[in-house]
């Protein structure tokens, strides 16, 4: 195959062979590197983030194995010419270039004379254009009837280009194999020029690059993919959010009631899951009845999302119109199980209620599979016996019973929801000891505020996988 230059200027000299030896090492041990890492990855096809990443992957190793197999066909020079074809071709199928094999069998060159309109293939071309080697290479004035039609303009661009203008080929097109079988192909092509400068030939190497354009679309398409999935996400969170705040009827202090003597202290706080997207569906309040008793609660509608803080406004809110008509807990969880089964999105929840009578300082609750209240008393700190309670949306027509405790002045009651003591289920022993290994603190503590930020302190900054509420009530008088 003839340089891509002219006769008076003949081509350099390529690089002495070890020097190539050299690159290749490089790029081999650089592909098993990356491959090691794809492997050790193991990226999740079911998700966006996992796709992308396994197309980048798959993406590199294309562009490291064909850097890899250019830099041996540099080492071991052109392929041999293929021999003439016998005066009667036996009968036989075009090749098929092995999907993912040696670069050889995806790059071949062409020649092109202008002077006598015959044309030079390597058998390679004609693996990649799926020809049969026996039948005589297409002219440039053929070549076009490979390609699809709406890439044919821009091959005969690039042609007309080189041959009148004298300037390099370096396209891509799509062709047409006798199999239907469509291939991206990439062709550079310089003018051969002879003694008087002008144009005698036209030079040209075709690359199949099908397998690595498919990559680069992976990619493109799950970074899209992913791109929509965070904003939908981002989306989601922020609806969430917003409508969580909006929800929760109040934020920091109380002192119930608010009118006349003040009986309660009461403090609450929200702490987010580490991972910002689990905005979920837990709760604390304070309520004040008619009458000057005060109605506490927590309580956690499982999932994440702005469908389950919905549901969660949804609970709260007929917790507090039944509260407001004078509803006792026990019966109050019974009705709001009935809600929830009644709901079209079946869903779980659970929750706390203490109604609390400040005259005779009575506290009677009821709870529906939720952690039972902490009462802590002169230095001393016990988890209250809990009456019968199932899950909220377990099970249609569940009964609850009530207990009643009787607290004194500067008693100190904490209700929380699951997920408080991170990594551990409000259930676990351990969560509970925790808990009531801060009574020193508490102890200390002047104000129901400086408890809930005891709390804080103690669990807020470490990583969290759900989010989780804290309710305090000190008695004052």
């Amino acid at each position: 195959m003839p340089s891509p230059l002219s006769a008076d200027h003949p081509a350099a000299q390529p690089p002495g062979r070890g020097q190539v030896d050299a690159l290749i090492t490089q790029a081999r041990r650089l592909k098993g590197e990356v491959d090691a890492v794809r492997r050790d990855a193991r990226p999740d096809g079911t998700d966006p983030h996992g796709r992308w990443e396994r197309a980048l992957y798959e993406l590199a190793l294309h562009e490291l194995n064909d850097l890899d197999e250019h830099l041996a066909q540099l080492r071991d020079g052109p392929p041999p010419a293929p021999a003439p074809a016998p005066a009667v071709p036996p009968a036989r199928t075009a090749p098929e270039p092995p999907a993912g094999g040696s670069l050889l069998s995806r790059v071949g060159s062409a020649e092109w004379d202008l002077l006598t309109d015959a044309a030079t293939w390597s058998a390679e071309l004609y693996a990649i254009l799926g020809r049969d080697p026996a039948t005589p290479p297409l002219t440039l004035d053929e070549l076009p009837s490979l390609v699809l039609d709406e890439d044919r303009p821009k091959l005969t661009a690039m042609v007309t280009d080189c041959l009148v203008d004298a300037q390099r080929i370096d396209g891509e097109f799509r062709i047409v194999r006798p199999d239907g079988e469509v291939r991206t192909v990439h062709m550079m092509g310089e003018p051969v020029l002879d003694a008087d400068g002008s144009t005698a030939s036209m030079w040209a190497v075709l690359r199949d690059v099908s397998e690595l354009r498919r990559s680069q679309q992976a990619v493109s398409e799950t970074r899209d993919s992913l791109q929509r999935h965070r904003h939908r996400a981002q989306s989601e969170h922020r609806l969430a959010v917003e409508l969580q705040e909006a929800v929760l009827p109040w934020h920091g202090t109380l002192r119930l009631p608010r009118h006349g003597p003040q009986s309660l202290d009461v403090a609450g706080h929200y702490l987010p899951a580490a991972a910002s997207a689990l905005v979920g569906g837990d709760w604390y309040d304070a309520l004040e009845l008619p009458g000057g008793e005060t109605v506490l609660s927590v309580g956690d509608l499982t999932g994440h999302g702005p469908a389950v803080t919905s549901g969660m406004a949804m609970l709260l809110g007929a917790l507090r119109g039944m509260a407001m008509a004078g509803t006792r807990p026990g019966q109050l969880m019974a009705w709001l199980n009935q809600l929830l089964d009644t709901t079209v999105q079946p869903a779980l929840g659970s929750a706390v209620c203490c109604r609390y009578r400040p005259g005779t300082r009575t506290l009677v609750w009821a709870h529906a599979g939720h952690p039972a209240p902490l009462l802590f008393r002169d230095g001393t700190g016990h988890r209250l016996n809990a009456p019968d309670g199932v899950l909220l949306g377990a099970t249609s027509g569940a009964a609850y019973g009530e207990a009643e405790e009787t607290l004194e002045p500067g008693d100190l009651l904490l209700l929380h929801t699951d997920g408080l003591v991170p990594g551990r289920a409000a259930s676990d022993p351990a969560a509970v000891d925790r808990l009531l290994g801060l009574t020193p603190r508490f102890a200390a503590a002047r104000t129901a505020r400086d408890c809930v930020r005891v709390v804080v302190e103690e669990f807020g900054e470490t990583e969290r996988e759900d989010d989780a509420c804290v309710l305090v009530a000190r008695v004052t008088a």
